[in-house]
């Protein structure tokens, strides 16, 4: 049986996720990269087929309070970092799906389905 185009914008927008958060988790980052980094991550997942759109916010305020935690002038990148939103289309189909930290886990969910 063929996936629907519905699964197919799904999982495209799953594999999307994974590449973004695997791909820049442990990424030095400070106040002063962020932005900068957080349109890198946005260009590079744009390239991918089928991606209409990704927006990449660091919470800057979270990560200032890990690096006066620490030694460093730097912190590494996870997800209690950031909030995703990405917008895939796939043969007439919109997915619009999100990233957030629910708790300690990067929980990543489909938030709208359009035909």
């Amino acid at each position: 049986m063929d996936p629907t185009p519905s699964e197919v914008a799904c999982f495209e927008a799953g594999i999307k996720f994974g590449s973004l958060y695997h791909q820049f988790a442990g990424t030095p980052v400070s106040p002063d990269s962020a932005d900068s980094l957080a349109r890198a991550m946005e260009e590079a997942i744009e390239n991918q087929p089928y991606c209409e759109s990704v927006t990449v916010s660091v919470r800057t305020d979270a990560l200032r309070q890990a690096i006066e935690d620490a030694d460093a002038d730097y912190t590494e990148l996870t997800g209690r970092f950031l909030d995703v939103a990405m917008v895939i289309e796939y043969e007439g189909v919109t997915v619009e799906t999100s990233m957030a930290m629910e708790g300690d886990y990067p929980l990543m969910q489909v938030e709208d389905l359009r035909d």
